[in-house]
């Protein structure tokens, strides 16, 4: 019952980020953009563009966050490699750095995806060219990578203090990460709000993997 209900919820949530994409896509779509380009939401975005303005050291603060946000996949990657040598088998692989690892390759094939069908393009020209902006792939990088981090480091931070400190440096990496994108005007808001959908839903997915694959428990005698 309570896999069926996690899909249900995956499911509603996947839905409404497609749904929410779509109508991006279609809804007062105006040239906005640099090089006249389209942007859906005009109104929205142009309102909130012109609200926050330009902030290239914000830009560059999340792009070093986000840096030190691969960091913790690397620190999982590395534990994943040294268990598959350890154990010699896949399958032997702690099931958290499983769901790590299938939640990492979700995180590649979403930014693959909106890098070949592109939704619209940067506020601003990134060293003179034309970037795609939706949604803001520093926001799904963030948000997936820090919760599902803070959900699974105990089981490798035996320490509470060291848990704890943790779970600071992870939250302060997604906060850097999620104002500096937000407030730096390289995204419109539009992008920001599709990155944080997009990452509660894989979220949910690496949830529900988790309970799916957790040991059932033992019936006593």
């Amino acid at each position: 019952m309570k896999n069926f209900r996690n899909i249900l919820i995956t499911t509603i949530l996947a839905v409404i980020t497609a749904g929410f994409t779509y109508i991006v896509r279609i809804y007062d779509v105006a040239y906005i953009g640099p090089n006249e380009t389209k942007v859906g939401f005009s109104k929205l975005n142009s309102w909130f563009r012109d609200l926050v303005g330009t902030n290239m050291k914000l830009y560059d603060v999340a792009k070093y966050a986000g840096y030190a946000v691969l960091l913790i996949v690397g620190i999982y990657g590395l534990i994943g490699l040294i268990q598959l040598i350890k154990r010699k088998s896949l399958f032997k692989i702690d099931r958290e750095i499983i769901a790590l690892g299938i939640l990492y390759a979700l995180d590649i094939i979403v930014y693959m995806a909106f890098e070949h069908f592109i939704i619209n393009y940067r506020p601003i020209l990134i060293d003179g060219k034309l970037e795609a902006s939706y949604p803001s792939s520093h926001t799904i990088l963030a948000f997936t990578v820090c919760i599902s981090s803070m959900v699974v480091c105990s089981k490798y931070i035996k320490n509470k203090k060291l848990t704890n400190l943790a779970y600071f440096v992870t939250m302060l990496l997604l906060t850097l990460v999620a104002l500096g994108r937000t407030l730096s005007g390289a995204h419109w808001l539009t992008d920001i709000i599709g990155g944080v959908l997009i990452s509660i839903t894989l979220l949910m997915i690496f949830y529900s993997i988790l309970k799916y694959s957790k040991p059932k428990k033992k019936k006593r005698k």
